[in-house]
């Protein structure tokens, strides 16, 4: 899986509450564009959450992109999610977009990838991009030794993350469904 550089995301989900987080960070090689960017969006409704890794302006085709998918099946998550996988597999123009997103309502908690691959985490946690794996170390651990809720853990897993991760900053937004 490639490994997206100049963001961190995160999504846990616990019961019926999920919570999805990420910096504001915004490179171009080794210079920090932007230090407020949301990359965590409401969708449909409210009732769904997603946050992107990768190039911006991808992230916004797939928005749009997933958007049309939770309007088709009436916002069935995992059916969403897979039709945009599949979408964004085998068409051509799609096929180049450098991003992946992950996707969470009450009920499911979704990694989506250019790729075809729709991954559902066993532990209810996962996240993407530079600081990805310093941030779900940290949450792994806080869901484990603490009784913080999903949104924060986000907060702090992300905290800790850009601590550690230089594509990372502490200009956090988490959004909570």
């Amino acid at each position: 899986m490639n490994i997206m550089h100049g963001t961190t995301i995160i999504g846990i989900k616990v019961k019926n509450k999920a919570a999805i987080g990420g910096d504001g960070q915004v490179t171009l090689g080794n210079s920090i564009i932007k230090a407020s960017a949301q990359k965590i969006r409401k969708l449909y409704n409210d009732s769904v959450i997603a946050g992107f890794a990768g190039a911006t302006a991808d992230a916004f085709t797939l928005y749009d992109k997933f958007e049309e998918k939770l309007q088709e099946s009436k916002g069935n998550l995992k059916k969403s999610a897979v039709a945009l996988a599949k979408e964004w597999r085998s068409d051509k123009i799609l096929r180049r977009l450098e991003a992946m997103i992950i996707v969470a309502d009450k009920d499911s908690l979704l990694l989506v990838s250019g790729t075809g691959d729709v991954l559902e985490p066993d532990d209810g946690i996962i996240a993407i991009g530079s600081g990805g794996n310093f941030a779900l170390a940290a949450a792994r651990a806080l869901q484990k030794y603490s009784q913080l809720s999903p949104a924060e853990t986000v907060k702090a897993a992300l905290k800790i993350a850009a601590e550690i991760c230089i594509y990372t900053n502490d200009k956090i937004i988490v959004e909570e469904i």
